[in-house]
């Protein structure tokens, strides 16, 4: 069964709403094709604008977005090599 969600006022949607919609119009696109690395792409989706918009909210302080996300500093910066955002 498959549950589809509809989001009426993109104002009061959640994140996971959003998520949930584009995957099933990502999987919807597919056609006959395999999918693969969902997993990888949903958090390369996610995760790269969220360090960027908590970097820049901290005015690239990497201690205080660290702490904000709830990572340690470390994290952040190996986060931050990995998806090339630059301080």
């Amino acid at each position: 069964m498959t549950k589809k969600l509809t989001v009426q006022d993109n104002t009061q949607a959640c994140l996971s709403d959003h998520v949930t919609n584009t995957l099933d119009t990502y999987f919807k696109t597919l056609d006959e094709q395999q999918a693969s690395d969902v997993y990888e792409m949903v958090l390369t989706q996610v995760e790269k604008p969220m360090l960027e918009y908590v970097l820049l909210h901290t005015e690239h302080n990497q201690t205080q977005a660290a702490n904000i996300l709830g990572i340690n500093r470390n994290t952040l910066k190996k986060k931050m090599q990995k998806y090339q955002i630059t301080s």
